[in-house]
């Protein structure tokens, strides 16, 4: 198998519970070729310094400690800017790589080709102190999970575990890295790539996902949270972005399930927007 170069990119913020076993994943992996960038994004505990602990003289490892909070899609960017590999993993420091996850990653779009650009595979969610809760499969089966073309699927439905995903420096050049402007980036990322590239699913559990109380997805479903507002700017991108009935109708679904959950948080401005957006929507035409 050929042996490109991986860049992984591992954001922290206030992890200093977890870092180390995060940077420790990376080493332990049974491929060789990595490059391994830590971004910490000015935490307030002491990850910094757990970091630098950690990594000693470590080749292959460049440390940017930021001044300033800047947010997780900013801080991704500026990791981003130092990636020399072919392909990249975003890897928030809370979360663990199986030691085989980047080895499946690589040879999966090695043999896909082609116009493949992004892999992911089931995870194991576990709480902080590491005890496993439940499989990412056991609540999104295998066989429901499609491949290849998977652009009007995720339009419509949640079936990615987020810190699965591997993806090309190719499909990142394309992007032009995460959207700045948002508040997280993974609904973002994911229409826009799957718009231009396919999708490649390993049904192997090769991520342990941590959650709790103060990670960035406990937080998006609560009032008042700025994550609705984006998620609204990414309806518009789909809007801009489909091509066929099949796909209008499948952001229709999506505006209709954001209505409810605004409503319920009681974001009454964002939910009136999305309820503007489902008229812009019907009317498209093509």
């Amino acid at each position: 198998m050929e042996m490109p170069l991986v860049t992984v990119i591992c954001l922290c913020y206030n992890h200093e519970r977890f870092v180390e076993a995060a940077i420790r994943s990376v080493q332990n992996q049974t491929y060789k070729n990595i490059q391994l960038v830590i971004v910490d994004d000015a935490s307030t505990d002491n990850s910094a310094n757990v970091i630098r602990a950690v990594i000693g003289s470590a080749q292959q490892i460049e440390f940017l400690a930021l001044p300033g909070n800047i947010g997780n899609c900013k801080a991704f960017n500026r990791g981003l800017a130092r990636a020399k590999g072919s392909f990249i993993i975003d890897l928030a420091a809370d979360d663990i790589l199986l030691p085989n996850r980047i080895e499946v990653g690589v040879r999966t779009l090695l043999e896909k080709g082609g116009k493949y650009g992004v892999h992911f595979s089931d995870a194991e969610i576990m709480d902080e102190y590491g005890a496993h809760l439940y499989n990412h499969s056991e609540r999104f089966p295998h066989d429901s999970i499609p491949q290849g073309d998977i652009y009007r699927e995720i339009i419509g439905r949640y079936f990615i575990c987020p810190p699965t995903v591997m993806f090309t420096k190719q499909v990142a050049d394309v992007l032009g890295g995460y959207d700045e402007t948002l508040s997280y980036e993974d609904f973002d990322f994911w229409i826009r790539s799957s718009r231009a590239f396919y999708f490649a699913y390993s049904p192997t559990v090769l991520v342990q996902k941590r959650v709790f109380k103060g990670t960035l997805g406990s937080r998006q479903f609560k009032i008042f949270s700025p994550h609705s507002s984006s998620t609204f700017h990414v309806c518009e991108k789909i809007l801009r972005l489909n091509n066929t009935p099949d796909e209008q109708r499948a952001l229709h679904k999506r505006i209709v399930y954001e209505i409810g959950l605004n409503l319920r948080l009681l974001n009454l401005l964002t939910a009136a927007r999305f309820f503007f957006l489902m008229i812009r929507n019907k009317r498209k035409t093509y």
